[in-house]
């Protein structure tokens, strides 16, 4: 029996997550579900599922789910805030966490059900951008399981022998191939990018997210973030990482290994299938995916991406070499400039201009404590802030 917490469960992973849990409520007991401000799908969800506990973040929503509750008889116990975040990610009734709430919002409570030695199903990547080694380490000293949930990492897990933390090198493993969608701008003309709109950047031609997250995969620092949680994950650097533009979302990622095989996993593009392998990991059980039928999809292609249409992913390379400061500022800016594209105050191909920008002005070296982490974060989201406003005024 799994103890699960869904941490961002109206997200659309912690979706995708209730419903591979009710394909098996004998084997999944869901303790606690939280959210940001959705509190009318947390009511709905409470009342469904009937966890512990729900958190919800803004006090505000927080109030108004408890009072709601209250009303119907459930029985639910509704905490409120940041603190009761993280506390729910280490409670002694919860051993398994799923990690969904997306970008640095994430960090803190990640970090907490690591340190309580929790089995975490990580769908945040930037956690791992953020804290990289200081998440590893802290896994490995409280026995915490680390399983990837975004679809690449994933695959490539599933790619991996068993023995991989002892070394790439040392169990024959020579590249990591990464696999990215290019997202729909992958045959759009450099010159008609600065007039994407919200909606154009949302609409991902094969998978449904958040908006965010739909941003990211556009520009393709989705993709660049993933390089850098590889390289934590699997223990090993940017150099041994390739990216290859694969439209049909279908091989998810590969495995080169130094005899010339190479590995790949496949099945259509649907989060479920990642979610149920991470969470009944080492045994496979039903998603609710369709069978991959490799008749019907007929080809699959594979190109490499243009640096010159997607800077992003450039950037993230050159950031993944810089060390973790470097990290740090990638994602923070990356976080503040895809929330202003959204609130269209600035044009889409401002959002790697307030990035290359940002990174210019970060610092080199290694932190090494939580506390450092947050600060060089918030740091980075306010130089970030000031160059939004600088091309906000030229818009």
């Amino acid at each position: 029996m799994r103890r699960l917490a869904i941490l961002g469960s109206t997200g659309s992973v912690g979706l995708s997550t209730l419903d591979v849990v009710a394909r098996h409520r004998a084997d999944v007991e869901v303790v606690a579900l939280t959210a940001n401000t959705n509190d009318v799908s947390l009511y709905e969800q409470c009342l469904t599922v009937k966890p512990s506990f729900a958190v919800m973040v803004q006090p505000e929503s927080g109030e108004r789910l408890r009072q709601r509750l209250r009303a119907v008889g459930c029985k639910t116990e509704v905490l409120i805030g940041t603190e009761a975040l993280n506390e729910i990610a280490a409670h002694p009734a919860v051993d398994t966490v799923m990690a969904a709430i997306v970008g640095g919002a994430g960090l803190l409570s990640t970090f907490s059900a690591v340190k309580a030695g929790k089995r975490v199903l990580l769908a945040n990547k930037e956690s791992l951008v953020m804290m990289g080694q200081l998440l590893m380490e802290i896994a490995k000293s409280n026995g915490a399981q680390i399983l990837p949930i975004d679809s690449e990492h994933n695959a490539i897990f599933q790619c991996m022998p068993t023995n991989f933390l002892d070394g790439l090198e040392k169990v024959g493993v020579d590249r990591i191939i990464l696999t990215a969608s290019g997202g729909p701008f992958l045959s759009r003309a450099n010159e008609d990018l600065s007039h994407v709109t919200p909606e154009e950047a949302c609409a991902h031609p094969n998978w449904s997210m958040g908006r965010k997250i739909s941003v990211d995969s556009s520009t393709m620092m989705n993709k660049g973030l993933e390089i850098i949680e590889a390289c934590w994950l699997f223990g090993t650097s940017p150099e041994d990482i390739e990216v290859v533009v694969h439209p049909q979302s279908v091989v998810h990622s590969m495995v080169r290994y130094v005899d010339g095989s190479v590995l790949a996993q496949l099945g259509n593009p649907d989060m479920r299938t990642p979610i149920a392998h991470a969470l009944f990991w080492p045994q496979r059980r039903y998603s609710g995916v369709a069978p991959l039928n490799m008749l019907q999809i007929g080809e699959l292609t594979f190109q490499t991406p243009c640096m010159e249409q997607f800077p992003c992913l450039r950037l993230c390379f050159e950031a993944a070499r810089g060390g973790i400061n470097t990290t740090i500022s990638l994602n923070a800016a990356n976080e503040v400039a895809v929330a202003a594209f959204l609130e269209q105050r600035i044009r889409y191909t401002d959002i790697a201009r307030v990035i290359e920008d940002t990174l210019t002005d970060s610092s080199s070296g290694e932190l090494i404590s939580i506390d450092a982490i947050v600060i060089a974060d918030a740091l980075a989201r306010e130089n970030a802030e000031k160059r939004v406003l600088t091309l906000q005024r030229v818009i």
